[in-house]
């Protein structure tokens, strides 16, 4: 009976360890690549493709940090103090953003929310009606965030990120004390499926 009730207790830690080594051993370093659609806030913005990079390392189980390059060609909104709305050329954009995922699962199919801190560089803005064709913007730097929810198969990654950057406002320079300005929402959606190397199972 001793030795019935040992082999018993033997396969049950076995079986648990089996369990949780398939649940939870990730390789810690992996990178995430990713395409996919941006979506910019404002009237007469214009959606389009962007490119994202990712090297992350998981300093816990389900807790990952990294690093997000990103590409984002697209047209933000424009609108004139007047309530006018322009239509800018398409143009792309980058960000450079610290980031933190957390995992909600280690089995296979791993959902996970996240967030990021960084800087965004805006490209430089021109516009195509002909009451303004000369008229153009220089790039411009500021600071914003980030927040992402999705989930992971495999090496295959789907997810929803939302990047939060603080509204840019411009002014013509006509020549008057009181010239026209025109304000953007540079904020936009970013819809990704991506896959990545490494952080498989060992």
């Amino acid at each position: 009976m001793k030795r019935v009730l040992f082999v018993g207790l033997a396969l049950v830690a076995i079986s648990t360890a089996n369990a949780q080594k398939s649940e939870g051993s990730y390789k810690p370093f992996k990178v995430d690549v990713a395409f996919g659609y941006a979506i910019p806030q404002g009237s007469g913005a214009k959606g389009g493709v962007l490119f994202a990079i990712e090297p992350k390392y998981a300093v816990q189980p389900q807790l990952s940090v990294g690093l997000r390059l990103e590409g984002a060609v697209m047209a933000h909104g424009w609108v004139s103090n007047d309530g006018e709305s322009l239509s800018a050329k398409v143009a792309t954009s980058s960000s450079y953003l610290l980031t933190g995922d957390y995992y909600f699962s280690n089995n296979t199919f791993r959902p996970f929310a996240g967030a990021g801190l960084g800087l965004y560089k805006l490209a430089s803005a021109s516009f195509d009606d002909a009451s303004s064709t000369d008229v153009s913007f220089a790039s411009a730097t500021k600071f914003g965030g980030m927040i992402r929810a999705g989930f992971e198969v495999g090496h295959f990654r789907l997810g929803l990120e939302y990047n939060l950057v603080g509204k840019t406002t411009e002014k013509f320079d006509d020549g008057t004390s009181n010239p026209p300005s025109v304000s953007s929402k540079n904020g936009y959606l970013g819809i990704k499926l991506g896959f990545f190397f490494g952080g498989g199972k060992n």
